[in-house]
């Protein structure tokens, strides 16, 4: 679909941004650094106890630069990301010879790093050709007691326990890591016309898988097939996973870039072995003491990042259910020590699911975090019916538990005749009188006064009945019920009760939803809020009050905000269909994406987490849902597409539904759907909703014009 000879996936400049932040990212599911950095993270490995905790610092012996030669030969420098193989690059071209240095986190082969140097000497010379490097590796760290063991196959090793564990008798783990020695220099020599040399970097929680991995790489290394095992992955995952559009060039490249970033961070389909430990803002290339949130896992994950990875991915979206799932002992002492039931997750989660936030404000009173983690389980159930992940891996007690703790969160209002999710210091008009008469203790918190309520928008705290905590209240329990249903287990009738009955604030005269219980419009906001109601929550409202919700809030909200506040302002404009709206709010996300590299700043000013994957998941979401139109519900996918006038047409590859994948073509004249893979008896149909005509969905068939799937 190019405009131009011009690759939207691949990112090449002259010239590395001045900010080392600004980057490029090599990292897979385990491993992650930015490249001539000197450190690198391991999935799940932290240190420090509580609001310390961190992503363990381990020295990284990639962080090596081919050195350019002072005078005479000058080569050109150049620098490029190819997001289709996952590998950056740094060409040094001279008239002759070529040097390239290439670094890759190994897609597949997730315990290994790596990067090689090649020189190819060009036509007509003779004489040998040496590159010098830069390698100021030292194995030291201030977060592992590191020590020296005996090399093994030509490797250095070094391995060390964290120092600090988050809780008192938590995780320690030890970090083993091998990796081969680098010289000052290699060389051409004057009978070779080409050489490459790799260097390998395997790090494991366990001695022994740190030796296999490094083995298995010195395998592919003797047979040549090192980085193209790597390359091989990816284009793998890309064939599963397109998006590409005809329109303007920033456009598909942000796509592209965004989408590398988020695949980087997501486990292959086929890898096990480790246990996955989620996706924190900033990626495992960031989150080191004091930076990007210190790698900490937010609702970033759920909310943000989630639903594009279950659209292409579902496994690699299981494996985030299952890091809430192994962490639901901590959410659960977490409401405990509020004085609550059932689960609170934390606002700031690392290895064990307590509450790790630096400051305590938003760690106690940002609640709508637990309802952000059961919409990414009741999308995924609602795509996949993947029943065994909730009746026999712990799912169901997730969901339970985020039920007994909304209700155990609610009050009842005597005054108002329905529950309050309070977040002020005092009780008043309020009584703890359960309307059933029954179950008291269990609808209402111990006798101290809540702990605060603070929405998405963090300018307010302690405020009554936060819109959308309270529609994510909501819709936790009517998803707790329906699947309850749907497993035959009985329902308790406080969850229907308190879902019906629960409080979600509305101006009859305005005909908009205030952001809390005594809102004044025009108040100013940090970030998208209110207007998350009608998409991702999808909260039942009239057309007008959705387009009032997006008038109201979108000149209240900090144009500094976090990154991914306008996306979801671009799809509901995209909903009501007023496309030049919808593209002022996308065309504001480009002002947070960086050159050459596309890396995503959280704030304007460059503050927050760099390499922003929250940003890039709401960015992804406009083009996704937005576009596309998509709507995950219980009975079906639905879709309804709509783009601006710049964009001619869209095709995303890779959709998954029950266990089909399909592929949507969409120009503004029709949409196709071809199905790829269709496993389901009977075959999936497509409904067209003003006609209610039907068309079965075969492999290879393919649908024009349609409106809905079941």
């Amino acid at each position: 679909m190019a405009d131009s000879k011009e690759d939207p996936a691949v990112f090449t400049s002259t010239c590395l941004p001045s900010d080392p932040r600004l980057l490029a990212t090599v990292t897979n599911a385990y491993l992650g650094t930015r490249v001539y950095r000197d450190i690198l993270h391991v999935n799940g490995v932290y240190n420090g106890a509580a609001g310390d905790t961190h992503r363990a610092d381990i020295p990284s012996p990639l962080h090596v630069r081919m050195i350019v030669p002072d005078g005479g030969d000058m080569p050109v420098e150049t620098f490029t990301l190819n997001t289709r193989t996952g590998t950056f690059s740094h060409k040094l071209q001279s008239p002759s010879y070529t040097a390239t240095h290439q670094i890759y986190a190994h897609h597949s082969l997730v315990h290994l790093m790596a990067f090689s140097i090649t020189i190819r000497r060009s036509a007509g010379t003779s004489q040998p050709i040496t590159v010098q490097l830069h390698a100021p590796f030292v194995p030291k760290s201030q977060d592992l007691d590191l020590q020296q063991g005996p090399d093994f196959h030509g490797a250095h090793y070094i391995y060390g326990q964290t120092l600090v564990p988050e809780v008192e008798g938590g995780p320690q783990p030890t970090v083993h890591m091998l990796w081969t020695p680098v010289p000052q220099a290699v060389t051409l020599h004057e009978e070779e016309q080409e050489q490459c040399w790799e260097f390998l970097t395997a790090v494991a929680e366990s001695e022994e898988e740190a030796k296999r991995s490094y083995t298995e790489g010195l395998a592919h290394v003797a047979a040549g097939s090192l980085h193209s095992s790597h390359t091989h992955a990816w284009a793998a995952l890309w064939r599963g996973c397109c998006v590409d559009l005809e329109g303007p060039m920033p456009l598909r490249q942000a796509v592209y870039g965004c989408l590398y970033y988020l695949l980087s961070a997501i486990p292959p389909q086929d890898t096990s072995g480790f246990r996955f430990h989620g996706i924190s803002p900033g990626g495992l290339s960031n989150g080191t003491q004091g930076e990007d949130y210190w790698g900490h896992v937010f609702w970033d994950q759920d909310t943000w990042m989630f639903p594009n990875i279950l659209l292409f991915y579902p496994k690699a979206a299981r494996a985030i259910l299952e890091y809430r799932i192994g962490t639901l002992e901590g959410a659960l002492l977490n409401a405990q020590e509020q004085g609550y039931k059932g689960a609170k997750f934390p606002w700031e989660s690392a290895a064990t699911g307590r509450e790790v936030c630096p400051e305590e404000i938003y760690g106690a009173q940002e609640i709508h975090i637990t309802g952000d983690v059961l919409m990414a389980f009741e999308q995924y159930y609602y795509t996949t019916q993947d029943h065994k992940l909730f009746r026999m891996d712990g799912g169901w007690e997730l969901v339970r538990a985020v039920a007994q703790y909304w209700c155990s969160r609610m009050v009842w209002s005597e005054v108002e005749q329905c529950y309050h999710i309070r977040g002020t210091s005092e009780w008043k008009d309020l009584s703890l009188e359960h309307t059933l008469g029954v179950l008291q203790s269990e609808v209402s918190p111990s006798s101290s006064p809540p702990p605060g309520v603070m929405p998405p928008d963090e300018y307010h705290h302690q405020v009554d009945n936060s819109a959308y905590t309270n529609a994510v209240a909501q819709r936790s329990l009517n998803f707790a019920a329906s699947i309850a249903r749907d497993f035959l287990i009985p329902v308790p009738e406080e969850w229907v009760e308190c879902a019906k009955k629960l409080k979600v604030p509305f101006d009859a005269e305005r005909k908009y939803h205030p952001e809390y219980d005594g809102y004044s419009p025009g108040e100013p906001v940090k970030q998208a809020d209110v207007v998350l109601l009608g998409f991702p929550l999808m909260h039942p409202m009239h057309p007008e009050v959705r387009r009032n919700d997006l008038m109201m809030y979108e000149p209240a909200t900090e144009l500094s905000g976090p990154a991914m506040t306008w996306s979801m302002f671009a799809v509901g404009w995209l909903e009501l269909k007023e496309m030049e709206r919808a593209q002022g709010q996308l065309n504001k996300c480009f002002n947070n994406i960086t050159e050459p590299f596309k890396i995503w700043v959280e704030n304007l000013d460059g503050s927050g987490a760099v390499n922003f994957l929250t940003g890039m998941g709401g960015f992804l979401q406009v083009i996704l849902f937005g576009y596309t139109g998509f709507r995950i519900t219980k009975t079906s996918l639905r879709f309804d597409p709509a783009f601006p006038s710049d964009v001619r047409k869209l095709e995303v590859t890779g959709v998954s539904y029950l266990g089909s994948k399909l592929k949507f073509s969409i120009t503004k004249e029709e949409m196709r759907i071809g199905v790829t893979k269709c496993p389901l008896h009977p075959a999936l149909e497509v409904v067209l909703e003003e006609s209610g005509r039907r068309f079965p969905l075969h492999e290879g068939a393919t649908s024009t014009r349609v409106n809905s799937m079941h």
